[in-house]
């Protein structure tokens, strides 16, 4: 329980409470990211959750017999918090803090899906190839366009799709400008890309950290 690897766990779990309890209750509940340092800002309590899940000990969570709890709890976050405040706020309030409410649940869905794969005997190394991969795919701008691509749009705003992408802000503060369909076609294949490097490639060189972390073997 006081390993080396668990006081690491304790101690990127409490930081990623603290760094995100405060930018929920301090910083605005914006749709769009205004720059980008709020955007790396924002991303902390993710990186700190995601090194939390990923240095967790799996066999002290069966021991306890808390693995199956914490997939109930998970699960119970979703369906039992962001349910009902999304049924609300569409239903009451057209949906205005709806795009913010679900900016803020998808991360707790890739911890999620990190928190069982580990549980289910990922390593850590997988485990951040889990957690990151999906960061990547969500922050991809693939989702902006399949918006304009699944959905039947009339003739007008959306389609055909627009010659300039000016609604994703994750997109312009990262480029630095509003991009054009092809450089958003480019940056969307980019991350595309990356997060299947994320998945495939070794990081042989990072294992030299695995000691300081109080991580051995496949774990």
């Amino acid at each position: 329980m006081w390993s080396r690897q668990m006081k690491f766990c304790y101690s990127f779990g409490i930081l990623a409470l603290l760094w995100g309890g405060y930018a929920l209750m301090y910083l605005p509940a914006d749709n769009e990211v205004k720059s980008l340092g709020i955007f790396l800002f924002k991303l902390g309590p993710f990186v700190c959750a995601a090194l939390s899940v990923s240095l967790l000990d799996p066999d002290l969570v069966k021991r306890l017999r808390l693995n199956i709890l914490a997939i109930f709890l998970c699960f119970g976050v979703f369906f039992f918090l962001y349910v009902p405040r999304m049924f609300f706020d569409v239903f009451y309030n057209q949906g205005e803090e709806l795009y913010y409410q679900t900016l803020v649940i998808v991360p707790f869905l890739i911890l999620s899906f990190t928190l069982a794969f580990r549980l289910g005997g990922g390593s850590t190394g997988d485990c951040l190839r889990v957690a990151f991969g999906l960061l990547i795919l969500m922050l991809s701008g693939l989702e902006d366009l399949a918006y304009l691509v699944i959905n039947p749009h009339e003739i007008g705003k959306w389609s055909p799709i627009p010659e300039y992408w000016d609604w994703p802000s994750h997109m312009i503060v990262r480029l630095g400008h509003i991009p054009s369909k092809y450089e958003a076609y480019g940056f969307i294949a980019f991350h595309l890309a990356l997060a299947l490097f994320v998945a495939v490639y070794p990081f042989k060189f990072l294992s030299r950290y695995a000691s300081f972390f109080g991580v051995s073997g496949q774990k």
